[in-house]
């Protein structure tokens, strides 16, 4: 009897595990301003109600309008980037397969801004974007610690 109730009261003598020490100070920077930016894209749907002209640009990809094609694509790049960042944040089971989707996202609009966006504006040059110096490192890392972040539970 002895036994059974120390067993029952053993879990809570574990200390927290917590997964977000192994994200590295910089996803964690991100973490909160794209959660600030999740939030701002949501906030700007409710905004261009009031207003005419709600300017919103990501990825090299620009509208000064929330309820265009554009602009929702916007917006729910920027929700997603939210999410992923609230998930890691919070320590979601489900965050490292978030932010590769969101990693693998960002690096395709970014190719897409960089090599088709300029052949159909009509300009033609092609810009570099710097953003995708950050998501191949991002995605990199989140890879790396994928099997710790999902195997912390049973330890």
């Amino acid at each position: 009897m002895n036994q059974e109730l120390e067993s029952k009261f053993d879990e809570f003598d574990k200390p927290a595990i917590i997964r977000r020490k192994l994200l590295p100070w910089w996803i964690k920077t991100f973490c909160w301003i794209f959660m600030l930016l999740g939030i701002c894209g949501l906030a700007s749907l409710i905004g261009n109600a009031f207003t005419d002209n709600v300017s919103l640009s990501l990825y090299g990809f620009s509208s000064n309008t929330a309820y265009s094609g554009v602009g929702i694509f916007i917006i729910a790049t920027m929700t997603l980037k939210g999410f992923a960042a609230y998930s890691l944040w919070f320590e979601k089971p489900n965050a490292i397969i978030i932010a590769k989707i969101d990693a693998i996202v960002g690096i395709v609009i970014c190719i897409a801004s960089m090599f088709v966006l300029p052949f159909t504006s009509g300009d033609g040059h092609i810009p570099i974007r710097l953003e995708i110096l950050l998501l191949i490192p991002y995605y990199i890392k989140i890879n790396k610690i994928e099997y710790e972040w999902d195997n912390l539970e049973s330890l």
